[in-house]
């Protein structure tokens, strides 16, 4: 830490430390796979050379797709199981066929509970709704899973949402069988299980969990399981690049293939932040070009600045303060706003109404410190809420939870909450996520108290319809750079680069 000292000695954390403790990917960290290739000194930045605009690839858009497929009672969902355990991915997405056999008509419902139906032949698995899935996943949309019963032998009425899958294991004895399937995936897995573990592994599956007797169990396995295993499972063992034997207790392949598909996300990792890092470089960035408003310098930022960035400031000033210059932020939001119907008001006053309905949606933790002074101003605002955190190990930014109104897709204007932009990226990824929610780009106003240059370059180079509202922003230190405020804030200076007002917002310096 810096031998600067504090008479307030919790408040250290404000003080730029020896080290570089950012959050960010705005600078070079150690723990980046293949760091040469992902250059990111500001030294290598080349201002105002007009490009097309780019898009943002969030990873949700490019899961990696493992099948694992294999005979009934195989050990398949055991090794789904495992590499989801050992991944320890957010949104590692299982799709197991059991959720995706066809709906039965009541005859069809009849041989069921007798145990004349054949659920294990590719025409009883809906493969078309299975694909539709996992292609509806794969271009970043919010997909409903469907629940079967094995009990009522039919698909029930209620489904599994999901949205963001960064990993996605097909699990089923046809993962491995559909052509399309196969176009998809990165990874095949086969486990190949003798039949006759695989029948004791089922018959213990149907009767504790599936409601089966024993007798149906084994004439199930032998007039339906056993021949089409053999007729239709078994040459699905062509298709796969991995094959691993005897199931979970070959624990030689299974730590090989863990070690491969880790290998192969550090690599998917690493790009997504080279293409992070490389956004807002070569674009030609003049504010008046954008919609991005800036707060005035005045007597009362300024004095609110100098509160906030003392670092003897107590913890209930800082609050105190904050909330007033959050205000003031969001005030200027509403200048977006322009959708207002003239009223009269008791036959004397013209006034105006606004249409516009307004939703507000937070970074969490960032964000929050915003809830107390938009409350305030809407007092019955609906507020989403966006956990986006950036992974320990290699920097790369992850969406971990989302809780987003349908409501918002209704020409809402949603105001997007976020108290600093470092790198852009969680900012970046908050408004693709609204926008997968089916918000126009130009219905959001992204609201926050600090930001970088390059982090702002980076969300208009991707959204350049976006509108933002920022407190206070810093300067690329290069050449004879553009100045955006009149301390000469660099962007590599302490407060700009590392995260600090929600640990003090909320006590957790």
């Amino acid at each position: 830490m810096s031998t600067v000292k504090s008479p307030k000695p919790r408040r250290f954390s404000r003080i730029a430390p020896d080290n570089d403790d950012s959050a960010s990917f705005f600078t070079s960290s150690e723990h980046l796979p293949n760091e040469s290739a992902i250059e990111s000194s500001a030294s290598s930045i080349h201002l105002d050379v007009e490009t097309p605009k780019s898009s943002y690839i969030p990873p949700w858009t490019e899961p990696y797709i493992i099948g694992v497929a294999g005979n009934s009672g195989s050990g398949k969902t055991s090794i789904s199981q495992k590499i989801i355990q050992e991944l320890n991915q957010p949104w590692t997405i299982l799709l197991s066929f059991d959720n995706f056999y066809n709906p039965l008509n009541e005859e069809e419902r009849k041989q069921a509970f007798n145990n004349n139906f054949d659920f294990d032949t590719p025409e009883s698995l809906d493969l078309d709704l299975l694909v539709e899935t996992v292609k509806s996943l794969k271009s970043g949309e919010k997909t409903q899973i469907p629940v079967y019963s094995f009990q009522h032998h039919n698909r029930t009425s209620k489904s599994t949402t999901i949205y963001g899958a960064n990993v996605i294991i097909i699990e089923g004895i046809y993962a491995l069988y559909d052509q399309r399937l196969l176009d998809l995936m990165d990874l095949k897995i086969y486990v190949d299980t003798d039949l006759d573990i695989c029948l004791s592994r089922r018959l213990t599956r149907d009767i504790l969990y599936r409601g089966r007797d024993l007798a149906g169990a084994i004439k199930q396995w032998e007039t339906f399981v056993k021949p089409n295993a053999v007729k239709y499972v078994n040459p699905t063992m062509n298709n796969a690049d991995l094959v691993i034997p005897r199931g979970l207790d070959n624990s030689i392949a299974i730590n090989l293939m863990i070690k491969h598909i880790q290998k192969q996300l550090a690599l998917k990792s690493s790009q997504h932040l080279k293409y992070l890092k490389e956004l807002g470089v070569n674009i030609d960035f003049d504010i008046a070009k954008f919609n991005i408003k800036i707060l005035p310098t005045n007597n009362q930022t300024r004095g609110i600045n100098s509160i906030l960035f003392d670092v003897s400031t107590e913890r209930s000033d800082f609050i105190f303060y904050f909330n007033r210059i959050s205000v003031l932020i969001i005030e200027t939001a509403l200048e977006f706003i322009t959708n207002y119907k003239p009223v009269r008001i008791n036959h004397n006053y013209d006034g105006l109404r606004l249409m516009d309905e307004i939703m507000a949606v937070n970074i969490i933790r960032s964000g929050d410190c915003f809830m107390s002074s938009i409350k305030k101003t809407f007092p019955e605002i609906s507020i989403g809420k966006l956990l986006i955190q950036s992974d320990s190990r290699t920097g790369e930014p992850q969406l971990h939870f989302d809780s987003l109104s349908s409501e918002m897709a209704r020409g809402k204007k949603i105001l997007l909450f976020d108290s600093q932009i470092i790198s852009g990226a969680a900012s970046i990824m908050a408004i693709q996520v609204l926008i997968d929610h089916k918000v126009a780009e130009s219905d959001i106003i992204l609201c926050s108290y600090l930001s970088t240059e390059i982090g702002l370059r980076r969300i208009v180079n991707v959204f350049p319809k976006v509108n933002v509202v920022v407190g206070k922003m810093s300067s690329i230190e290069i050449g004879e750079g553009k100045w955006y405020n009149e301390e000469n804030f660099k962007d590599s200076d302490w407060h700009f680069r590392n995260r600090f007002i929600d640990s003090l917002y909320f006590g957790t310096d």
